[in-house]
């Protein structure tokens, strides 16, 4: 019998299985090990958007609440396109430029991918 990994979340390292899911008794995180795997190999973060869609870099998101720029009179309206999006791991997590505003930052909780 092999040791289930530790939770990705907390790494709490006394996890169990359930139903083919792995469950954190401690965070009560819940993820897939065949999904945790193919993700291991591409080494990264798993960006996603406010529906839970896979986001990548190059891809199109659409803005779905209007956003109030800091320091400026500027509105980033709902259903704004922005197009060639750049993923990094910040506390904001995509860069792109926006027409008429210019370069910015998001969350990836405010946009969809389109």
């Amino acid at each position: 019998m092999s040791t289930p990994p530790p939770c990705p979340k907390c790494n709490y390292e006394y996890t169990y299985e359930d139903r083919g899911l792995l469950v954190c008794p401690e965070c009560a995180h819940e993820w897939d090990p065949a999904a945790a795997e193919s993700a291991g190999d591409e080494g990264g973060k798993t960006f996603r958007d406010s529906a839970g869609n896979v986001l990548q870099d190059g891809d199109s998101v659409v803005v779905i609440k209007d956003l109030k720029l800091k320091g400026s009179s500027k509105v980033i309206k709902m259903g704004t396109k922005v197009k060639n999006i750049r993923l990094v791991d910040s506390d904001h997590d995509i860069d792109c430029k926006i027409d008429g505003i210019g370069a910015m930052s998001l969350k990836t909780e405010f946009v969809k991918k389109a």
